[in-house]
């Protein structure tokens, strides 16, 4: 059965889709031809800053308005620098110096990369308050766990990105912070009451909207009070009626990726996911990282039909790609002037967010131990550490689970050992393996992770960085005598 070509344009205009590869095939430039809103870059389309000026550039030759999006976050979160580590801090560790200006600087540095590179949506910032200690996906892509402090800064980096004519998208509504599931494995539940949200997760996102934000996204989580069963990305109770009705969101709202567990999975899906995000009050839908251009026609064939049928109202679908397109025109404006700034921010607002409990007097010519450790899919496989910063140092990388306490204190033999991981406190292994170091040993930690409560007895020092990007790591290699 044929396709109207009028409703089929209207439903591209409401997707972000994606594609493999460092220059764009036919089909995924033929689909901006045909209307898609745009595409999202990952890592796998990124070898660097000039190969993405290229890149981007193919795509505007067909489509001089297209959306280019990436998730830019600085911190943890990079795909510009996937293969190095970003050169800023991320929001935690902007978030612990608490310098709103500094933040603001931060973002502008990174809408000038964006922008230099031909990008124009930045998937940024994470706006989430982040309440729980363990959450295994916000963290240190969190300004922190304080509301206000978080808003503050949600402000501030969302006008400096803007400022270089990128377009933010602050993320993920109504807050991820208190969640102990990752959305892009299954689908978190949020079980507070609505006003616990109002307080607790939603003034960073007034924030955001006051500072003129451009495009919002959605969270895949589940809120028993305002979404019932389903997550909000789904519901028209959180879209429609708590951020347009009363946080007074006028511009675009996005999807996270509709190919994460906590929506494909509930809608049967990424074909019914996007009606049902489209019919809940979302006007742009990231379909994900995984996706070809036959995935994206069977999304609009689904998008149609649900037209079709009754389940989707046709307003509701222009209505999307209105604002879609109005996403587009801000964001396809002429680049004001950008001032590139010191090459050095980020490293010097790294140094700032360390954190040194105790004493590093004692820690010259260490045995440097790195804890293996996982990653989020948000974050991906990026390198992270010392060692890219160390003045010959000698350093192992270690499962704590296959390694000894006495096979590290005998490698080190009379040096001290500064033990380097991210959310160590969180695996009972690495645990173990610091406490009983520290209890034979002259020992430090580096925390690169979101920072708890625990602290091993018998440390030399505690070092936190809020975070594990590049910058962060010279900054700990700084602090510990350690830099090249």
């Amino acid at each position: 059965m044929a396709i109207d070509p009028g409703l089929r344009r209207l439903a591209l205009r409401t997707l972000l889709a994606a594609f493999a590869g460092t220059s764009p095939p036919a089909r995924a430039l033929a689909l901006l031809t045909d209307g898609l809103a745009g595409h999202t870059l990952f890592g796998a389309n990124v070898v660097d800053r000039d190969q993405v000026a290229r890149l981007t550039a193919e795509l505007r030759s067909v489509r001089p308005d297209a959306l280019v999006a990436i998730d830019e976050e600085g911190g943890d979160v990079t795909r510009l620098a996937h293969r190095t580590g970003s050169p800023y801090p991320g929001n935690a560790a902007l978030g612990v110096v608490d310098d709103p200006d500094l933040t603001r600087a931060v973002y502008a540095a990174i809408g000038t990369d964006l922008a230099d590179a031909g990008i124009n949506l930045d998937l940024a910032p994470t706006v989430d308050v982040n309440t729980a200690e363990d959450n295994p996906v916000i963290g240190t892509r969190s300004f922190g766990a304080d509301p206000a402090q978080v808003a503050r800064h949600a402000a501030a980096a969302v006008r400096g990105l803007q400022s270089t004519g990128v377009a933010a998208c602050a993320k993920h509504f109504p807050g991820h912070g208190a969640t102990l599931v990752d959305s892009h494995l299954a689908l978190p539940t949020v079980d507070v009451p609505a006003e616990v949200l109002r307080e607790r997760d939603l003034p960073p996102f007034a924030a955001v909207i006051a500072a003129g934000a451009r495009s919002v996204m959605t969270a895949h989580i589940r809120v028993p009070a305002l979404t019932g069963t389903e997550p909000a990305t789904f519901a028209a109770t959180v879209l429609r009626d708590l951020l347009r009705g009363e946080c007074g969101f006028t511009g675009a709202i996005v999807t996270d990726a509709l190919e994460m567990r906590g929506a494909c999975e509930s809608a049967g899906g990424i074909g019914p996911a996007a009606v049902r995000a489209l019919a809940a009050g979302a006007d742009l839908l990231c379909l994900g990282a995984r996706i070809d251009a036959d995935l994206v026609e069977h999304v609009v064939a689904q998008i149609v039909t649900a037209v079709g049928d009754g389940r989707l109202d046709r307003r509701r679908l222009e209505d999307a790609a209105i604002r879609t397109g109005e996403l587009a025109a801000w964001a396809a404006r002429p680049a004001p002037p950008r001032a590139h700034t010191d090459a050095g921010l980020g490293y010097a607002a790294a140094r700032r967010a360390v954190r040194v409990e105790g004493s590093v007097a004692e820690l010259a010519h260490p045995l440097v131990v790195q804890l293996v450790a996982t990653h989020t899919i948000a974050g991906g496989r990026v390198p992270w550490g010392l060692s890219p910063h160390l003045n010959g140092t000698d350093q192992l990388t270690v499962v704590p689970a296959e390694t000894s306490p006495e096979r590290l204190a005998g490698r080190a033999g009379g040096r001290p050992i500064v033990v380097v991981g991210r959310h160590v406190h969180r695996a009972a292994a690495a645990r173990a393996l610091v406490e009983s170091l520290a209890a034979r040993h002259a020992v430090a930690v580096v925390e690169m992770g979101w920072p708890s409560a625990w602290r091993p007895a018998g440390v030399r020092a505690f070092v936190t960085t809020y975070g594990a990007s590049h910058a962060n790591g010279r900054a700990a290699a700084e602090v510990l005598g350690l830099t090249r």
